[in-house]
């Protein structure tokens, strides 16, 4: 049996800028942090001559064409290992919170694959190839930084161009600050789960029709990411803090259903006891609020006693790997 472990991410700063409709016009910026929840895929040859794939669901199937899951059966159709196939998937955390779970899932599946069939792959092709099954072969409308952050770990910094060229750089911080931000980011999880699909289709349609709103509500998204760079990489997670407040503002107003009333409630409670910035993670209306905390106990017992459990996180600096090779 062979075993990968692909991380999830939070989002720094910049995120929506990496959808192909508006980097391929001018340009993406985005920053991202792989954390230490995982996806972990088995890959296993069998003796019977069937796909056994288990996930959320079970499938049993004799031709990849029947397959029903959308990543797995681009995946196979992409990479024969045969018919004698068990694949099996675990997540530390439920997909649909914000974390990037579906770019996770197929850098894993793919990281497998590749081993399984023993060739190599670089880690910027890994990342390109799950970009091209989500983005070209699926036509969903995501963007690519999921699939950078899940292949490379770390915090990185990830400029899409405008010939679909992707640069990756790490966040250039001290130990001392890296401990200090990892410290100081709380996560909570809000309760409500949810597709990006909406929100990112809407958001897609608009930069397409080249909708005046959008686009420059993303150029401030952008501008701001770049902002974050310089305040991190010079040890000011304050300042970064108050930047994830503005980002938080000016991503609300993207859509109407970014947010609703509770969570406008519970990130209100969160600024009045010890957050100095915030936003949702992912494409909005659900899943993780991420805080930069100024004072730590006063925030956890407020998210606490609204009833929002916290779930505590290292940074990942590994990215996706094979664990086990049988």
């Amino acid at each position: 049996m062979l075993i990968t472990r692909t991380p999830l991410r939070i989002s720094i700063g910049g995120g929506g800028t990496d959808l192909p409709s508006f980097y391929r016009e001018r340009g993406g910026f985005v920053i991202s942090a792989a954390i230490d929840k995982y996806i972990y895929v088995a890959v296993n040859p069998t003796f019977e001559p069937q796909y056994l794939l288990k996930y959320s669901e079970v499938e049993r199937c004799h031709l990849v064409d029947e397959i029903k899951h959308p990543i797995l059966r681009e995946a196979l159709r992409k990479h024969d290992v045969g018919s004698k196939f068990e694949l099996v998937s675990v997540a530390d955390i439920p997909a649909g919170t914000g974390l990037g779970s579906s770019g996770t899932f197929t850098v894993g599946t793919l990281r497998a694959l590749y081993a399984l069939k023993r060739e190599h792959i670089t880690t910027q092709a890994l990342a390109e190839e799950a970009c091209h099954i989500e983005i070209d072969l699926l036509g969903n409308s995501v963007g690519k930084q999921d699939q950078y952050i899940a292949a490379f770990g770390g915090l990185s910094v990830f400029r899409f161009n405008e010939d679909d060229s992707v640069d990756v750089t790490p966040l250039r911080m001290s130990g001392e600050v890296l401990h200090e931000l990892e410290e100081r980011l709380l996560l909570f999880f809000t309760g409500f789960s949810r597709s990006a699909s909406s929100i990112l289709d809407d958001q897609d349609k608009k930069t397409k029709s080249n909708d005046r709103e959008m686009v420059a509500n993303l150029d401030a998204i952008k501008a701001m990411g770049h902002e974050i760079q310089s305040m991190l990489e010079r040890g000011d997670i304050d300042g970064f803090g108050r930047m994830m407040n503005e980002h938080w503002m000016k991503k609300r107003a993207r859509s109407s259903g970014m947010s609703n009333p509770q969570i406008d409630e519970w990130y209100d409670l969160a600024m009045r006891s010890g957050a100095i910035g915030g936003k949702l993670v992912g494409a909005g209306a659900g899943g993780f609020l991420l805080l930069l905390a100024e004072d730590a106990p006063l925030l956890r017992a407020a998210m606490a006693g609204a009833g929002l459990e916290e779930v505590r996180f290292s940074f990942d600096l590994d990215g996706s790997v094979v664990m086990t090779r049988g």
